[in-house]
């Protein structure tokens, strides 16, 4: 199995950038699909966006999210990433990275994810 550590949240003011990582340890990376997702307060965790083991296929939530938010990986340092720009007070949020093993397509789902980062938080003040 893979263990995931989010970080790089932190309080942005709207219309700021921030990347998120995360960094996996255990079995060798590019054998996931990984993914992010968020979760407000009172709301349900939500799909942000996944790339597939090589790299080539990328997957984004609709709008409002896309086109402000890119995911990339480093298989070499084994570690997920989320550029996140033009952010907004309604990106606050914890943001987590999951992994599933390679076998199947880019997926939204969460329940199709078994392994997941504690989270890390991200504020968005107006």
């Amino acid at each position: 199995q893979v263990q995931l550590v989010e970080s790089g949240g932190g309080l942005v003011q709207a219309g700021g950038s921030l990347r998120l990582s995360c960094a996996a340890s255990g079995r060798i990376f590019n054998y996931y699909q990984v993914g992010w997702f968020r979760q407000a307060p009172g709301k349900e965790r939500e799909f942000v966006a996944a790339i597939s083991w090589s790299g080539d296929s990328t997957l984004y939530a609709d709008s409002p999210l896309k086109g402000r938010f890119t995911i990339s990986r480093d298989d070499a340092k084994s570690t997920l990433y989320l550029q996140m720009n033009s952010l907004k007070p309604e990106d606050t949020a914890v943001y987590y990275c999951a992994a599933k093993p390679v076998g199947s397509g880019l997926s939204s789902s969460r329940t199709v994810y078994p392994y997941w980062g504690q989270g890390t938080q991200v504020t968005v003040s107006s």
